[in-house]
């Protein structure tokens, strides 16, 4: 087969992580600003974190959980209550101590001494305290119980290595926060959270991913457990695409969350938390992309479906365009995943070739070119940006009657969505070995020489404090993190690999983003 001319420069296999940052210049999602860690979305990144949080919104409000908005600004003296949920966020706080600018003399501007504020504030990194308040005067009996609630919102984390999406100082989520009567009902929402971030992930995202308990190093700051869901992506690196903690009633107690039962007793609330983020856009470029660029799920694209129609700047254009307005019209007449099928007529003066490898590599799901013969004919070249190369390495153009490809659009868009899926399940599960049973063994499975190696799930005994620390700091050296141990996951039969003792569960081990 002839060889394919790629639209990147980059390769996967060559460099992933530069791949993944032409990815995102290419298909014009994003842009670094002017301030370490922070990036400017642009219209098509944020177009498909938008397409995420409506999908979201939708499974968060049928579980009947209510969005509110909390403050940006947090009081310090609301973390110091809460020493071990501090201690987790204090290295990446950022603090607002001057509420005035005043002129330094040399044309520049500098804090006021005289406007220091009385207590520094803390620009959220999450909002469990701010929240915590707020319960504490909305409960006052079991029958305001359970109170169930949710914010879309951006945060800040001074993160010292960033990575746009992945890892940002600055970043969008939305995060749940529920109050209950019992621990039962408080663990019952956990994992309904969780299960709702798994069919998020995998049927709006296409995304597989793996869900699971977190080993006790790997828990929210002052959680007594927290569950996740863990997403390989094509360098064999897995990436924690969202968590459900159970909070216990410690974050209760700090903030005073307290309700009359009913035997006219005080008690203390069990909370929940629960969050997914902007990351979800890196993972969905990690899992899905390819060497011509992006490949958005239909379910999450802005756009679709994309009309090209092959404009000559003549008296024919007019006649075309109206073509092509038809072929629009019927599309967005049909519906997709519940929803009206979202379709741009790309009229933008340039050749249309031009235009087409710009929409590849925004991955637009479905591709449509239209030429003056393809008008005579009743045709339009159709083209599905997960099989984008025929034989001949050549685009894979079908041409399709125009009203025939109007009416298929939907079928062709769910079989699209199914694609990315099972293609990422099948390489996920191509790349977990399962039969490492010594420390050596996993030693020389992530070698150096193994330039993308997957997961590996293992046995382990589940050891906790010191012994714990020791496996930590073993998998640290090997720069190996614990991901979560996965429900459902086969029995053990043997020991474990870290300590030698009888083993309890199995737990997947990766490098990690």
């Amino acid at each position: 087969m002839t060889a394919i001319r790629h639209a990147l420069p980059i390769k996967r296999e060559d460099d992933f992580a530069q791949w993944y940052q032409e990815v995102i210049s290419a298909a014009d999602m994003a842009e670094e600003s002017g301030v370490r860690g922070c990036m400017v979305i642009k219209p098509w990144g944020f177009g498909i974190w938008e397409r995420m949080q409506a999908l979201m919104d939708r499974r968060i409000k049928a579980a009947g959980v209510q969005n509110a908005y909390f403050p940006l600004f947090i009081p310090l003296a609301n973390f110091v209550r809460e020493a071990e949920h501090v201690e987790g966020f204090a290295k990446e706080m950022a603090v607002v101590t001057h509420h005035r600018l005043i002129a330094d003399g040399k044309g520049g501007l500098i804090p006021d001494p005289e406007a220091k504020l009385e207590e520094p504030l803390i620009v959220r990194p999450t909002s469990e305290t701010i929240i915590g308040d707020a319960m504490s005067r909305w409960i006052q009996s079991w029958r305001d119980l359970p109170l169930l609630l949710n914010q879309w919102a951006n945060v800040v984390r001074w993160e010292m290595r960033t990575r746009m999406f992945l890892r940002t100082s600055e970043f969008l989520w939305q995060e749940g926060h529920t109050a209950h009567e019992t621990r039962e009902d408080a663990m019952a929402e956990t994992l309904r959270a969780l299960e709702m971030y798994r069919a998020f992930a995998e049927e709006d995202a296409a995304i597989p991913v793996i869900t699971g308990e977190k080993p006790a190093n790997e828990r929210f700051p002052g959680a007594v457990a927290t569950y996740s869901i863990e997403a390989m992506m094509q360098d064999g690196k897995a990436l924690q695409a969202g968590t459900s903690h159970y909070l216990g009633t410690s974050f209760a107690d700090a903030a005073n969350i307290r309700f009359q039962d009913r035997e006219g007793g005080m008690q203390l609330c069990h909370t929940t938390s629960w969050g997914v983020s902007t990351r979800m856009v890196g993972a969905m470029i990690m899992v899905h992309g390819d060497d011509d660029g992006l490949r958005v799920p239909p379910t999450l694209a802005p756009f679709q479906v994309v009309i090209l129609p092959m404009l000559r700047e003549d008296e024919g254009d007019a006649a075309l365009l109206a073509y092509c307005e038809e072929l629009r019209d019927s599309l967005a007449a049909q519906t997709a995943f519940g929803d009206p099928v979202r379709v741009l007529l790309d009229a933008k003066p340039g050749k249309a070739s031009a235009k087409r490898w710009d929409w590849v590599r925004k991955g637009a799901p479905l591709i449509v070119e239209v030429g003056p013969r393809d008008m005579t004919d009743g045709k339009a070249a159709v083209l599905r940006r997960d099989k984008l190369w025929n034989e001949s390495a050549k685009p894979n153009f079908v041409f399709t009657p125009r009203d025939e490809f109007a009416a298929a659009a939907p079928a062709l868009l769910g079989e699209i969505q199914q694609s990315l899926h099972g293609e990422a399940l099948a390489r996920r599960e191509a790349n977990i070995v399962r039969d490492i049973a010594s420390l050596d063994a996993l030693k020389a499975y992530f070698a150096e020489d193994n330039k993308y190696p997957g997961w590996a799930e293992v046995q382990w005994s589940r050891p906790e404090g010191a012994l714990l620390d020791k496996v930590v700091e073993q998998l640290k050296a090997l720069k190996l993190t614990f991901r979560n141990v996965p429900m459902n996951a086969a029995p053990t039969d043997g020991t474990c690999l870290f300590t030698g003792e009888p083993a309890a569960e199995r737990i997947y081990v990766a490098r990690a983003y």
